[in-house]
């Protein structure tokens, strides 16, 4: 996919060096065709690594896409070197008359905050309305997911006795659903939070449809009646070393901390991880971008407000 990035962004190398078709300013505008134009609004404490992540799983559809990085003002991350956030990264006040095609909320590691002593959380509720009128489709992701189920419906998240830690295995509700074409009955996506959303609590709301659940990690997948919103609680986008970097940091630090479950080889941490989620994911994004962003959009951005006009299936 011509994923247009800016060219000294570090997430670009990576990419190129897996074969992964980056796009340079000059080549997307001499291109007589309207890209998608996707936000990310990154609340990972290692945002470059997100980028990476986020830019790999949607880079495998022949769209061309258009990038915005966008990073709270109220709460400035310490992991990321300043420099690079100044860079490549824009504040809510610099996009808010902008739309877009699509959008992705990340997770955070806030977890067991409730989520009005989040430092950012005005902010966040003010780009969740926001993105009611200014973009057309929103994937959200893990307590970003949790985060929006709580905003727009009053769903509440519920603490979990211990960490929801590893890979596990889903099943796939409705089969005839666009975003699930090509799934198996059955795929794998890792998993990393501390508290969950209750699946009773999303059958019961009727404005949402509940999509994909999993017999140990409960709740995965859910959207919107009218397609414009997704929720999904796990991590698709984690790289082969994401969970393995986590329980070691936990293990130095003594953390309590459980082994991940299905991810090292012979659930043991001296051998490397297993992945067994990196096809679904790719395909994930993949629909989600194709089905309900690309063919659901109108062309003019303009006249999406209040529309709801997915027809895939």
């Amino acid at each position: 996919m011509p994923i247009k990035i800016p060219d000294t962004l570090p997430a670009r190398s990576v990419l190129e060096s897996e074969r992964i078709f980056v796009m340079g300013q000059g080549r997307a505008e001499a291109q007589d065709i309207r890209p998608l134009k996707i936000l990310i609004l990154n609340l990972m404490p290692l945002k470059i690594t997100t980028e990476t992540q986020l830019l790999r799983c949607l880079s495998n559809t022949p769209l061309q896409i258009e990038i915005d990085l966008l990073q709270t003002s109220t709460y400035h991350s310490k992991h990321t070197p300043e420099d690079h956030l100044l860079t490549f990264y824009l504040t809510f006040d610099q996009i808010c008359d902008k739309l877009y095609d699509g959008m992705i909320i990340t997770g955070a590691p806030v977890e067991l905050m409730e989520f009005e002593q989040v430092d950012y959380w005005e902010e966040l509720c003010t780009i969740m309305e926001w993105s009611k009128a200014h973009v057309f489709s929103t994937f959200h992701i893990c307590w970003g997911a949790q985060a929006a189920l709580y905003y727009h419906y009053g769903i509440e998240k519920a603490p979990l006795a211990s960490k929801m830690f590893g890979v596990f295995r889903h099943t796939v509700l409705d089969p005839t659903e666009a975003i699930f074409r090509g799934f198996d009955d059955f795929f794998f996506a890792p998993h990393s939070r501390h508290t969950e959303v209750r699946i009773s609590d999303v059958v019961n709301e009727p404005r949402l449809k509940l999509l994909s659940v999993s017999p140990q990690a409960g709740f995965y997948m859910a959207c919107s009646r009218d397609y414009r919103q997704f929720f999904v609680m796990g991590h698709s986008e984690y790289d082969r070393e994401t969970l393995a970097y986590e329980y070691f940091r936990d293990v130095k630090n003594g953390t309590p901390i459980a082994l991940p479950t299905s991810y090292f080889s012979m659930d043991d941490p001296d051998n490397p991880p297993v992945v067994t989620w990196r096809s679904h994911g790719q395909l994930l994004y993949t629909n989600w971008l194709n089905y309900y962003v690309y063919q659901a959009t109108p062309y003019d951005l303009a006249s999406m407000e209040g529309k709801g006009r997915h027809q895939t299936k």
